[in-house]
């Protein structure tokens, strides 16, 4: 077990540094190079263009320094990149760091009871379908399941907005005042994923429903709702887990579209307006966040397995 871990955690190091070095490759090689003309203006004079390389460092080598090896900007990314020191916007003129930490509280605010509430109503419904499949409940639960998933998340914005917003009057349309302005976007956030999460749920379960352990529960005289939560339920938690772990990064890099039609400043709507104005250093920044974040989820993904079922091995 444990020298799984080790190996396991030793393996990010060599992974983060090829983020690292392809994410400096996309901004800094293929993308052009410097971003000055871009800023600046295609009618930008020389000096104005040099003066600009020099304040960001795009006047320094790529790769290998001139006199010292260590000064070029791949080294000086990483060096930066590493005392959490993610560069300079030049949009808004500030460190990325600061407006990094801004969005996080919203973006937080909001995914993370999505997440929360979808999982647990999710595995909830899958639990009761199971139980009874090809029963009126499991009938019910499948067809409301794939109404859902047949809906557009956009539609589920829209009606949201027009109906219960506008029209109701009963939720705050556009802003980030407090908690009311939080609960219609999670309301469809929760409903936009639930269909498809019930439907997975469901199959993970009965995949281990009909199999010998459950037979000698039964014959035990166990309750259906003790076999299903104490012995089937954590023996299906290895496909649920690895579903629920490809989500959990947006926790943190936000919900473009809700954040975008909701007015919620958090990192989707940073990661929008860096894209729009060109704020190379912003969307690089959280390209790396979220590349990194997939990392460590999936590290601890794989930590998980370990812990619900020993035999798991590299």
């Amino acid at each position: 077990m444990w020298r799984y871990v080790l190996r396991r955690v030793l393996e990010v190091v060599p992974t983060t540094f090829g983020i690292l070095l392809l994410t400096f490759v996309l901004f800094n090689v293929v993308s052009g190079g410097s971003p000055a003309l871009t800023i600046l203006g295609k009618g930008a004079s020389e000096k104005s263009v040099a003066d600009f390389n020099r304040k960001y460092g795009y006047d320094k080598p790529l790769l290998v320094g001139d006199g010292d090896f260590f000064d070029s900007q791949f080294f000086n990314f990483l060096k930066s990149t590493a005392k959490g020191d993610l560069g300079y916007s030049t949009e808004q003129d500030e460190p990325v760091i600061d407006i990094l930490k801004r969005g996080v509280g919203p973006s937080l605010s909001l995914t993370v009871p999505i997440l929360a509430i979808g999982i647990a109503f999710a595995l909830f419904l899958a639990l009761l379908s199971a139980a009874y499949r090809g029963r009126p409940h499991d009938k019910v639960i499948l067809f409301i399941s794939a109404a859902l998933m047949s809906v557009n998340y956009v539609v589920w914005v829209l009606a949201g907005q027009f109906l219960l917003a506008y029209k109701a009057g009963w939720f705050p349309i556009w802003g980030y005042g407090g908690p009311e302005y939080l609960v219609l976007p999670v309301m469809i956030g929760v409903l936009s994923s639930l269909g498809m999460d019930v439907r997975f749920f469901r199959t993970a379960i009965l995949d281990e429903l009909y199999k010998p352990y459950v037979l000698t529960a039964r014959a035990k005289g166990l309750s259906r709702a003790v076999i299903m939560t104490r012995h089937v339920l954590r023996n299906a938690l290895i496909p649920i887990v690895t579903y629920v772990s490809l989500s959990i990064p947006y926790l943190f890099t936000g919900s473009l579209l809700l954040e975008s039609f909701f007015g919620i400043p958090g990192l989707g709507s940073v990661s929008i307006n860096a894209i729009q104005s060109a704020d190379l250093a912003v969307v690089r920044a959280v390209v790396i966040l979220g590349a990194l974040l997939y990392q460590f989820v999936n590290l601890v993904t794989d930590l998980i397995y370990a812990f619900l079922d020993p035999r798991v091995a590299l």
